[in-house]
C-alpha cells in the first residue's frame, strides 16, 4: 500500500501582492499526475490547505477540482484535516458529500473521539489502514483556563491536552484493530509545532498557542503509531530524527526566505506494519530569488538574470554604505525590458538612518506582529524585565482573536 503525504498547500496565499494562482494549478496538476505515476492508494493533507479561513472562490475552484480528479484516479481514499490557517467550520461543511468520493475531511475536533478513528478498506471491502486523523488542537478544544494561571502552567496544560487527546484517539485506533483481528498499519496525522522544528524567517510560520510551546516532543505520541503525518512547518524535516515521524513541509516556498529550499512530498510505503520513506522533490514552478548587497552587486545579479530572459521575482535587500532615496525607481529602471519582477524592496540603509522614525521604504511589511509590540516597548521604556510577561500576554491576545474569528465562521 503506497500512502503520499502531504500539507500547507495554503491556496489563495500572494506574496507581497503578487497572486501566485499559476503555481498552484501547476502544483496541483502535478500531485494528481504523481499519485497517477506512482499508483498511490491514499492521499494525506496534513492541513492548512487554505491560507485564509475565508478562501477566494479561485482558491476554492482549485481544491474541489483536485479531489474530484483524485476521486476518479488510483487513489482509493483521501484524508484532510484543517490547519491553524482553515476554518472549521467551512471544510466540514461539505463533508458529507466529499465521503461519497472517499474523501474524508476532519475540520475540528468533537466529543466523540472516534470521528478520528477512519478505517479504510481496500477495493474488496477488506480493512487495509486506520487513520488517527487528528486537526489542529485550538487552545479552547484541549485546555480549560483558570483564574491567576502562570504562563508555565497554561504551557504545560497544553502539552498534557495535546498528549491526553493523542493518547485517546490512538487508544480507539488500537482497539479497533484488536476487534479486526489484523495486524494493518495504524497512521496518526497531526498539525502542530514540535520540540526542534526547523524554521526559516519569513516563511509566514508562527506560534500556535501562548508562548513558545517548543516543548511538544516525539514523546507526547503513542507507540502504537506506525507513521506520523505532520504539518505546519514548511521545512520538510524528521521529528527527533525518526524515518516515519514526519513533516513532508508546505510544496511551494511561502517567502523568500524558502527560496533555496528544496520542496517535497513523502511517498510512504507499507509491507504489512513496516514502511519506507521516499522524498519525492517537488519542481520550481516560479522562481524566487533574494539578491541582498550594495548597488553594483545587486545590478550585476540583475544583468546576469535578464541575460538568461529570468522571469523571477525577486526581493530586494539594500544593506550598501550609500543613502539612496529612489532605490526603487532605480532597480525598476534596470528590470524595464525584462520579465523579472520586484516584489519587495528593503533599504537598510535608510532604516537605520531613521531608526524608529517611519519612512516610506520601512513598511508594515519589514514586520510582524511581534515585531511591532517589541517597537512599542521601547519607544515606552517599558522596563526589560517587564517586556517577556507583556509579550506573552499579547500573544494571547492575539491568539484569543484568531480563534474567535474562526469561531465566528
Amino acid at each position: 500500500m503506497k500512502i503520499l503525504h502531504t500539507s500547507d498547500w495554503h491556496l489563495g496565499r500572494s506574496l507581497y501582492g503578487q497572486k501566485r494562482y499559476d503555481e498552484f494549478i501547476a502544483f496541483l496538476d502535478w500531485l494528481a499526475e504523481t499519485i497517477r505515476q506512482q499508483q498511490v492508494d491514499v492521499l494525506l493533507v496534513a492541513g492548512d490547505v487554505f491560507d485564509t479561513s475565508a478562501p477566494s472562490n479561485r482558491a476554492q475552484e482549485l481544491y474541489y477540482k483536485f479531489l474530484c480528479r483524485v476521486a476518479a484516479s488510483s487513489c482509493r481514499h483521501v484524508i484532510v484535516i484543517a490547519g491553524n490557517h482553515d476554518s472549521p467550520s467551512f471544510l466540514n461543511a461539505p463533508k458529507e458529500l466529499l465521503r461519497a468520493l472517499d474523501v474524508h475531511v476532519i475540520g475540528s475536533t468533537a466529543e466523540n473521539h472516534s470521528d478520528e478513528v477512519i478505517l479504510l478498506e481496500d477495493k474488496a471491502g477488506v480493512p487495509e489502514l486506520i487513520v488517527c486523523a487528528v486537526p489542529y488542537l485550538r487552545d479552547r478544544d484541549i485546555r480549560i483556563a483558570e483564574a491567576g494561571e502562570s504562563i508555565e502552567d497554561k504551557e504545560r496544560k497544553l502539552i498534557e491536552g495535546i498528549r491526553l487527546h493523542y493518547s485517546e484517539v490512538c487508544a480507539l485506533a488500537e482497539q479497533k484493530r484488536e476487534l479486526l483481528n489484523s495486524e494493518i498499519p495504524i497512521v496518526a496525522m497531526g498539525h502542530l509545532f514540535a520540540a526542534g522544528g526547523q524554521t526559516i524567517d519569513g516563511d509566514g510560520v508562527r506560534e500556535l498557542y501562548v508562548g513558545s510551546l517548543a516543548h511538544v516532543t516525539s514523546k507526547i505520541f503513542p507507540a502504537c503509531i506506525d507513521y506520523l503525518a505532520l504539518g505546519h512547518l514548511h521545512v520538510p524535516q524528521k521529528l527527533n530524527a525518526s524515518a516515519v515521524m514526519r513533516y513532508s513541509g508546505s510544496p511551494l516556498p511561502m517567502g523568500f526566505g524558502e527560496a533555496k529550499q528544496e520542496k517535497s512530498v513523502c511517498l510512504v510505503e507499507f509491507v504489512g506494519k513496516k514502511s519506507t520513506v521516499t522524498l519525492l522533490k517537488v519542481p520550481v514552478f516560479q522562481q524566487l530569488e533574494r539578491i541582498k548587497g550594495n548597488v553594483d552587486e545587486i545590478s550585476t545579479r540583475i544583468l546576469e538574470l535578464a541575460a538568461i530572459q529570468s522571469e523571477a521575482w525577486l526581493e530586494i535587500i539594500y544593506d550598501g554604505e550609500e543613502v539612496i532615496g529612489d532605490l526603487r525607481e532605480r532597480l525598476e529602471e534596470m528590470i524595464l525590458d525584462s520579465e523579472i519582477k520586484i516584489l519587495r524592496v528593503q533599504n537598510n540603509r535608510i532604516i537605520d538612518r531613521v531608526l524608529n522614525r517611519i519612512h516610506d521604504d520601512a513598511t508594515l511589511d519589514d514586520l510582524n506582529e511581534n515585531d511591532v509590540f517589541k517597537r512599542c516597548l521601547e519607544a515606552h521604556d517599558t522596563p526589560e524585565e517587564q517586556r517577556p510577561e507583556l509579550l506573552n500576554a499579547y500573544q494571547e491576545i492575539l491568539t484569543s482573536i484568531h480563534d474567535e474569528d474562526i469561531k465566528a465562521e
